[in-house]
């Protein structure tokens, strides 16, 4: 049996290779976007050498290996490098982006926080929800509760998170005005103010990522009961919420923590479509306006940190997976 550390040291040596991998396909991916941001700046009045000026400023001028590298070392130091739409405002401005303006990681740092306050408000929502569910609909399998609960969740996993979205907006922004169809959150406001602005989009999110963890959670159980010493338990006269909370939950946690990993990091990396929709400022938005413009160190650090964060979630999963089940520290 391998010891926990060298699985825990193992997994994490596996997890950077896979970012590494990520990474190289990111900076191929991005590059070979069509478009170019000095032509896209300039507009159609842009000249060949005003374009090659500005390639040049920017260091689009130099090879792909270098460029590559270049930004792979300045993001395993921190540095995401400049973005090119600032940089270019401030070189119009006269500002030396040295001072930060242009900086992708200052850009970034706010968006990101908020695409974090939005997952963490609907994983507080969703995780809870789902697993109450999934333990209902185990306990009373095949009961009208199971069938209904089975269809709504199946329901909202097929449908697309942008009809999802405008559906709440019409029922509970546009019909019944409860919350603001624009989570147009800013610096300053109050906690409370976050929230409400917050509600809408993280309960589009819950009903796409509720699904997942409900069924997974009442398929876990509903293997375990059969289980012998499920039937002792129930032999012995134990209650069946009994059985399933303090008996069957407990060994299901490795596939829920799966389950449950996947979809956090599905609410920090599939969040693009309902933050543009609800125009939230967050990393997805951003990294939809960057495209646009072709604003390609932007564009490459937002699908690094969404691998990165995928990767770790992942990670974590994996982890505690091998923690709460002893069984699988062994060789296969």
């Amino acid at each position: 049996m391998k010891s926990v550390g060298g699985i825990i040291l193992q997994r994490l040596a596996l997890g950077l290779l896979t970012l590494f991998v990520v990474s190289i396909v990111i900076f191929v991916a991005v590059n070979l976007l069509p478009g170019d941001f000095a032509e896209a700046i300039l507009g159609q009045g842009a000249t060949p050498e005003a374009v090659a000026s500005i390639r040049r400023d920017l260091g689009l001028d130099q090879s792909p290996i270098t460029r590559y590298f270049q930004w792979l070392g300045g993001a395993v130091t921190g540095d995401l490098g400049n973005s090119f739409a600032q940089a270019n405002f401030a070189s119009f401005a006269g500002t030396e982006t040295g001072s930060g303006l242009g900086s992708v990681a200052t850009q970034i740092a706010p968006r990101f926080a908020n695409t974090m306050f939005l997952a963490m408000v609907t994983a507080a929502i969703a995780v809870p929800i789902s697993l109450i569910l999934g333990v209902l609909a185990a306990l009373y399998r095949n009961s009208a509760f199971d069938r209904a609960t089975n269809i709504f969740t199946l329901s909202s996993i097929s449908s697309p998170e942008f009809f999802l979205a405008y559906i709440l907006i019409l029922f509970l922004a546009v019909l019944n005005p409860i919350l603001p169809s624009l989570s147009n959150i800013f610096d300053g406001m109050s906690f409370s103010e976050r929230l409400e602005r917050t509600v809408l989009p993280a309960l589009t999110l819950t009903l796409i990522v509720m699904a997942h963890m409900m069924r997974m959670t009442r398929a876990a159980i509903i293997n375990l009961l059969a289980s012998p010493y499920i039937e002792m338990a129930r032999l012995k006269g134990i209650g069946p919420m009994r059985v399933i909370v303090r008996h069957a939950l407990p060994n299901a946690l490795a596939p829920i923590i799966n389950v449950v990993a996947l979809n956090l990091a599905y609410l920090i990396t599939g969040v693009v479509v309902v933050e543009v929709v609800f125009v939230y400022p967050g990393i997805g938005q951003l990294f939809v306006d960057s495209v646009k413009i072709r604003d390609i160190p932007v564009v490459q650090a937002c699908c690094l940190i969404f691998a990165a964060a995928y990767i770790l979630l992942n990670l974590t999963a994996d982890i505690l997976s091998i923690l709460s089940n002893p069984r699988l520290r062994h060789p296969k």
